[in-house]
C-alpha cells in the first residue's frame, strides 16, 4: 500500500501498513545521527518497554517519527532551511486508529523539544547537532507564553516522556526487537480504540 492510498487504511490493515514502512524504509539514514530511522524508532520503543512504561508510551515511542515517511514534504536533511512538519504528518495518519495520548505524543514531540530547551537549560546542551539544527528550523526554544500554553496540555507528562525516549534512541550499538515484536501491542491498542469510537 503506497502513501497516496492512506484513505484506504482500516483498523485491520493499519499495523501492516506501518510494518511495511519499517521493512521497506527503516534502513534509511537518519540524517545527522549514527543510527538509521528504523533503529531510532525501535530503540525508543525498546527503552520504553525495558523501563516498564505503559503500552501507549511504547507505541508512541515506536511511531513518533513515522511522519518522516508519510509527509508530503519528504525526509529531513542537514541542508534543510525550513521545517518539514513530520510530526503533523505522522499524527494525521495515526489519529483515526490510535488513542489521543499516542497521537498527542507524536504530534507534539517536536514542541516538547522546544519546551524542554526553554525550561531545562541542561537539556539543550545534550542535544545532537542534528537536533539543534532541526530545533532552529522548528522555532527554537519556546517563549514564556508558549511554555505556559504547553504546560496546559492534558497529556504533557506522556509527551515529555516520549521526547526523552526520542533523544535516547541514537545508540549505534543497541540491539532491539524488530517492528513485528510490537505489532500485537499496536493491534490491541487499535482494536480497543476503534471499538470505543464505533461503540
Amino acid at each position: 500500500m503506497s502513501l497516496d492510498q492512506t484513505d484506504t487504511l482500516t483498523p485491520a490493515n493499519i499495523v501492516a501498513f506501518l510494518g511495511d514502512i519499517f521493512d521497506r524504509r527503516g534502513a534509511e539514514e537518519y540524517l545527522g545521527e549514527p543510527v538509521t530511522m528504523g533503529q531510532h524508532m525501535l530503540q525508543g520503543a525498546a527503552l520504553a518497554e525495558r523501563a516498564g512504561h505503559e503500552d501507549q508510551i511504547i507505541a508512541a515511542a515506536l511511531l513518533h517519527d513515522i511522519g518522516h515517511f508519510t509527509s508530503d514534504f519528504g525526509m529531513f536533511t542537514m541542508d534543510d532551511t525550513h521545517d518539514r512538519h513530520h510530526e503533523d504528518a505522522g499524527a494525521e495518519v495515526l489519529e483515526r486508529f490510535f488513542p489521543t495520548v499516542i497521537t498527542d505524543c507524536v504530534r507534539y514531540h517536536v514542541a516538547a523539544k522546544r519546551y524542554l530547551c526553554a525550561t531545562r537549560p541542561a537539556y539543550l546542551a545534550r542535544l545532537s547537532e542534528a537536533s539543534v539544527h532541526s530545533l532552529n528550523l522548528q522555532g527554537g526554544p519556546m517563549n514564556d507564553a508558549e511554555v505556559a500554553a504547553f504546560e496546559q496540555m492534558p497529556n504533557l507528562t506522556q509527551i515529555v516522556a516520549v521526547r526523552y525516549l526520542d533523544d535516547a534512541g541514537k545508540d549505534p550499538d543497541m540491539e532491539t526487537p524488530d517492528f513485528w515484536h510490537y505489532a500485537p501491542l499496536l493491534q490491541r491498542l487499535v482494536d480497543a480504540h476503534t471499538a470505543g469510537v464505533g461503540g
